[in-house]
């Protein structure tokens, strides 16, 4: 009997996770969604301000504008690609916003809706503006291609028992945020020449 019910459960459990995929927008792959876009930008924007609050963006008024430039080019670049392909709904609810905070960390990270933060750290790494571009690109592709949605919902199922983000903030705040800034490697220190060996590693093969 206890053999049965524990068939049905994973079977129940099998079902509710195959329901909550979706397809990558660019490329078809399914993958785990259990949270909402609008929950996903809404603590966003919430965490990004935060940080900048709590961080100290660079006083370099050379550099910041380098990061903005290259910023806005990526984002030109990606909305015009959207818009050809007929999918400029999936970047709805967008507000891009390209900053940089002073930290030795070699570090960048995109947040769902364009929230875009590089670390001086790194931008000796990335010596011109192609370099920083490559960086730059690279965390958007993760954002766009939603994988934060799949890693946090994958934590989700991990670590809060399968909670919804709106359960789990209210039941759980302090936990669901490191979650949250974990997927981003906000803090962590990378060692590598590009921020790549966080929580998102090997996505860039699966775009």
């Amino acid at each position: 009997m206890k053999k049965i019910q524990a068939r049905l459960i994973f079977i129940m459990i099998t079902v509710f996770l195959l329901a909550a995929c979706s397809l990558v927008p660019l490329t078809g792959r399914r993958q785990l969604s259990l949270v909402s876009d609008t929950e996903m930008l809404s603590m966003s924007y919430a965490q990004y301000d935060q940080f900048q609050k709590e961080n100290r963006m660079s006083a370099s008024a050379g550099a910041t504008n380098e990061v903005k430039r290259v910023g806005r080019n990526i984002q030109k670049a990606v909305t015009t690609y959207f818009a050809r392909n007929k999918m400029s709904q999936e970047l709805d609810g967008y507000a891009w916003e390209f900053n940089l905070v002073e930290n030795k960390e070699a570090n960048a990270w995109c947040m769902p809706g364009g929230k875009v933060m590089v670390y001086s750290g790194i931008l000796p790494l990335a010596q011109n503006e192609a370099g920083l571009a490559v960086v730059m690109g690279h965390e958007i592709a993760h954002a766009v291609a939603k994988h934060s949605n799949e890693r946090m919902s994958q934590a989700l199922v991990a670590n809060l028992g399968g909670q919804m983000l709106a359960q789990a903030i209210k039941q759980k705040p302090q936990q669901t945020q490191q979650l949250w800034m974990g997927l981003f490697g906000v803090g962590v220190q990378v060692g590598a020449v590009l921020p790549y060996n966080r929580l998102q590693e090997g996505e860039a093969d699966r775009l």
